[in-house]
Order: C-alpha cells, then sequence, then structure tokens
C-alpha cells in the first residue's frame, strides 16, 4: 500500500496519520498488555529452594544459654526506621532484636534483624553414659519470608553468627600470624599514659615500630618472636585483628615475606632479567 500527498497538504491535514489515538481491539489491548510485561526467565521449573546453611539446626551444649530480647531503641532512631521502610529502591535491614549467648567464656550479644525468629527446641538424652555430655538444647533460624531476596540473604549469614557465638563462648576463636622477613617481630608494649594498658609493637621493616591495639576481649600470645597467637571470643574481632596485622606488611610475591594469617601462602613468581 502506497500514500500520496496532494500538494499544499500534509499526511495530517489528509488524515493519514492521525494525532488522535487508535482505536484497538479487546485482543489487540492484551496483546500490547502482555508485550509489556516485563519477561523473566527461570533456568529451573522447581520452586524456590530454602537456605541449605540457614534452615541447619545448631546444637546448643549444656553450658550454653541463648535468649533472644528487643533491643532498645530511641525514638529518633525508630522514626528514621520507619521513614527509610516506606522509601523505595534497596530495601533496608532493621536489627531490632538481639541475641544474648552466655558459656563458661564468657557471653556475646548478637543483633537481630525484625524478621528473624529463633526456634529453640529441647533434646531428650538416653539413658546411655555415652551420651553424657551431649546437647540438650537445639536452635533452628527461620525468616517471615523464605522467597524474599534480602530475607533469604541474611537467614545464612545469622545462623553462621549465632554459630561462631556458641562456639565462641564454649571454644574460643583464635588466628595464628607468622612474620616472615629479616627482623619481622613483635612484641607486647605497655602504654603508661593508658595505666599501662597494653599494645602489640610491630617491626616489619620501617624505620619506627608500628602500634597496634589490642581491643576488649582479645588476649594475645607470642610464644616466638616471629608468631602471634590472637584469642577471643567473637570471631569477627579476631579476624578484625588480624587483617588490621597485616595490613601493614602484605606478602609480597617476590621474596615471599610479609605477615601470612592462618597458613596463607602466596605463589612466587620470577624476577624478570633484563
Amino acid at each position: 500500500m502506497s500514500f500520496t500527498r496532494s500538494a499544499g497538504m500534509s499526511f495530517a491535514q489528509q488524515g493519514i496519520f492521525s494525532l488522535r489515538p487508535a482505536v484497538v481491539s479487546s485482543s489487540s489491548r492484551i496483546l500490547l498488555q502482555r508485550s509489556a510485561a516485563p519477561a523473566v526467565a527461570f533456568f529451573s521449573t522447581s520452586p524456590v529452594a530454602r537456605s541449605n546453611i540457614g534452615s541447619s539446626p545448631i546444637t546448643i551444649p549444656e553450658t550454653v544459654k541463648v535468649v533472644v530480647s528487643d533491643k532498645q531503641i530511641d525514638e529518633i532512631s525508630r522514626l528514621r526506621m520507619e521513614i527509610n521502610s516506606k522509601r523505595r529502591g534497596k530495601p533496608v535491614i532493621n536489627l531490632t532484636q538481639q541475641a544474648l549467648v552466655k558459656g563458661p567464656r564468657g557471653e556475646l550479644t548478637i543483633d537481630l534483624a525484625d524478621f528473624v525468629k529463633l526456634d529453640i527446641e529441647d533434646l531428650h538424652h538416653s539413658d546411655s553414659p555415652e551420651s553424657a555430655g551431649d546437647a540438650l538444647k537445639k536452635v533452628t533460624v527461620r525468616v517471615r519470608d523464605e522467597k524474599d531476596k534480602p530475607q533469604r540473604s541474611m537467614w545464612g549469614t545469622t545462623r553462621s553468627l549465632l554459630n561462631n557465638g556458641i562456639i565462641g563462648v564454649t571454644e574460643g576463636h583464635i588466628a595464628i600470624i607468622k612474620f616472615v622477613g629479616t627482623g619481622f617481630r613483635a612484641s607486647l608494649e605497655k602504654d603508661a599514659a593508658q595505666n599501662n594498658r597494653e599494645y602489640i609493637s610491630l617491626k616489619v621493616g620501617y624505620c619506627v615500630p608500628i602500634r597496634v591495639d589490642i581491643p576488649e576481649g582479645i588476649k594475645i600470645q607470642l610464644p616466638l618472636p616471629h608468631r602471634m597467637i590472637i584469642e577471643g571470643n567473637d570471631k569477627q574481632q579476631v579476624k578484625l585483628l588480624a587483617a588490621e596485622i597485616r595490613k601493614h606488611r602484605k606478602p609480597e610475591p617476590y621474596k615471599g615475606k610479609g605477615i601470612f594469617v592462618d597458613g596463607e601462602t602466596i605463589k612466587l613468581k620470577a624476577r624478570k632479567i633484563k
């Protein structure tokens, strides 16, 4: 079909291209609505699976106690949470609960999101003496909506944090640091200005020693000048302190010198000979 335009007249004046909305039939309207909807491709026909880590129960030893309570939140923070929940964009996770984990080595407080729930169940012992010392309870982490992506992502994280807390108050967490290099070593010094509080002094090839403060609840052992053991109940604090020490002399790939954490290895490179 071809269109011809008369002299002095535009297509709009002749009615070929009208600016008024065209009449669309019901069947065409359905096709337009279907084509306008975003297409979602599923690689599997099976339903959304639960979190493998989050749904795994945690056994609680006899000497450990877990108590969940609401956090004390001031009015300004609560109002800020309500405003953020109404905004569009990336969802905000509000930590309105806390779990207190008590054990032989002390206690830890773990912040929980408002959609997280802990189910604590009793486990019954058998009468055999071999079962003495087994766990009496188990805790299972659940979320409000298993299909919601932010909740599903925090599901396994919360379970890991809780499990690390239970292990921390019973056995503790450690990080082993090795200093590799000529003259690389660490020592414990006392600061007279802070009531003889101990800190770590690193000598790793710089003109002056590097000071690293020790957080509360962390113990430092130096069996050798080039070996250090960091021990504590909170795994996050232990690993953060190890990373803080490591950053002052990261392992380099040519001579293999540096600060190594927990059996860390590095592949050596060959120098280019000109």
